[in-house]
């Protein structure tokens, strides 16, 4: 199992503050005998239903000497887990967790941003110190 992020359990916190009950950490994704270890698997009831809104969240701090390889190895990782998400049709939406202040600093070149694109990563944007959720975005390019 993967060594924990250094911002996942201010992560975990700032998903309990807005609401999510953790399902399970270190979720198991499998796929074909490999095992992949997102690091939450949550849900949220969604208002004037009965369903439940399920996610799937990988933690990432881009502590690394290099941003781009950092990004590589992230990019890479996310896709693998939204593939076998996909193959396997499971009802998750998948997210990549960063600290906000990150996107706003290096996640605003246009390589960066062509890879978030083009690869339609959902973003879960958090301040690590208040754990608190800043701001979602959707691959699609809308906020939510």
């Amino acid at each position: 199992m993967p060594a924990k992020d250094i911002y996942h359990d201010s992560v975990k916190q700032a998903l309990i503050n807005d609401g999510w009950t953790i399902l399970k950490e270190n979720y198991e994704l499998e796929y074909g005998g490999d095992n992949l270890y997102p690091d939450f698997a949550a849900e949220k009831s969604i208002a004037a239903t009965r369903d439940k809104e399920r996610i799937l969240v990988e933690v990432k701090s881009f502590i690394g000497r290099s941003f781009i390889t950092d990004l590589q190895a992230t990019i890479g990782q996310y896709i693998m887990y939204k593939e076998v998400v996909e193959a396997q049709t499971l009802n998750f939406k998948l997210y990549l967790a960063i600290p906000a202040n990150l996107y706003d600093n290096k996640f605003q070149t246009p390589l960066a941003q062509l890879m978030i694109q083009k690869n339609q990563v959902n973003l879960l944007l958090f301040n690590p110190i208040q754990e608190v959720i800043e701001r979602w975005i959707n691959s699609k390019a809308t906020e939510i």
